[in-house]
């Protein structure tokens, strides 16, 4: 429990504490706390912990979760890269046997990594009648964004997709992260290592020294899904304040409501460079063992009641329904 839910953007669950009156959050993520450590004087810190995040239930999606979170001081996103490729492949080849695991109708080859920027998954992913394609140079140029995702809306309208809400009053990076999750997201079925986030989307991240618009931060997708989440951490006091009121005021059920200011202050004691990441432990389980639903690999997953017919009661599932 915490006094203030931060670490991620996600809507947290709130609870309370007789005993000292106040109210708390279930963490949505340990990072603030693990990179107070760094600052602490712990090079290297990680921690197996469950995060809870009051959001949706899908077929990858549980409200509560387990994740192998971890930092190292002097490193960069570049430095994780690199770990990454060789951790996953050796943790198939553990598990499995082999660096291929089947899944469903793919063979995932855990020993061979792809790497592309958010803009250029966008470009590459784009829907052929949705023409024309951004380019990279429109997705960086101011707006840009916002042509590509009208023309989206456009062809969507005319072809009974779904489209994206809300543009006008979005950021230009808000809507790039947009355009990803709905035309390219779900098309990297191959391990992906997938970098270059905007900054308007990345409040924890180091930006880059040539983009300020781009920070130093990736994310593993594989079968269409994240699997982790990574990137060399500011560590800058006065832009990680600057940041958090931007968060707060942006307003919306995932932003903090407050700044954390005693992680400020921790930052003004200085922490070291740093790369961190966080690491979905049960979304890897379904791959390594072809589950197809994030329920298959969690004990006790959470489920609706079931309403009795006869009654129109609810009683709790015991929860081994699938």
């Amino acid at each position: 429990m915490q006094p203030l839910a931060g670490g991620a953007a996600a809507r947290p669950f709130i609870t309370h504490h007789n005993a000292l009156d106040i109210d708390l959050y279930l963490r949505i993520a340990p990072e603030l706390y693990l990179k107070r450590l760094l600052v602490g004087g712990l090079d290297r810190v990680y921690e197996i912990n469950r995060n809870f995040r009051n959001e949706g239930i899908s077929t990858s999606h549980n409200p509560e979760f387990t994740m192998l979170e971890f930092y190292e001081a002097y490193s960069d996103y570049h430095d994780l890269m690199k770990l990454n490729e060789e951790l996953f492949a050796s943790l198939a080849t553990e598990v499995t046997g082999s660096t291929f695991v089947k899944y469903g109708e793919h063979e995932i080859d855990f020993g061979n990594f792809q790497r592309l920027s958010m803009r250029e998954a966008v470009c590459r992913y784009w829907p052929e009648g949705a023409a024309p394609a951004p380019t990279l140079a429109e997705l960086g140029a101011r707006a840009g964004p916002l042509a590509a995702g009208q023309r989206y809306n456009a062809w969507a309208q005319s072809n009974g997709r779904e489209p994206l809400l809300g543009l006008p009053s979005m950021k230009d990076g808000e809507i790039t992260g947009l355009l990803f999750e709905t035309v390219a997201e779900h098309q990297l079925i191959q391990p992906t290592i997938l970098y270059d986030f905007p900054t308007d989307i990345s409040p924890l991240s180091k930006a880059r020294r040539d983009d300020p618009t781009l920070v130093e931060r990736f994310e593993i997708y594989v079968a269409g899904m994240e699997l982790g989440n990574a990137f060399s951490e500011l560590n800058d006091p006065v832009e990680q304040e600057r940041r958090f009121r931007e968060q707060v005021e942006s307003g919306g059920e995932e932003a903090p409501r407050a700044v954390d200011m005693d992680y400020i202050r921790a930052l003004a004691h200085g922490m070291p460079p740093a790369a961190g990441e966080g690491i979905g432990i049960d979304r890897l389980t379904m791959l390594f063992t072809d589950s197809h639903s994030i329920r298959e690999v969690i004990l006790f997953p959470l489920l609706r009641p079931e309403v009795s017919a006869a009654s129109g009661s609810s009683e709790q599932d015991s929860g081994d329904k699938k």
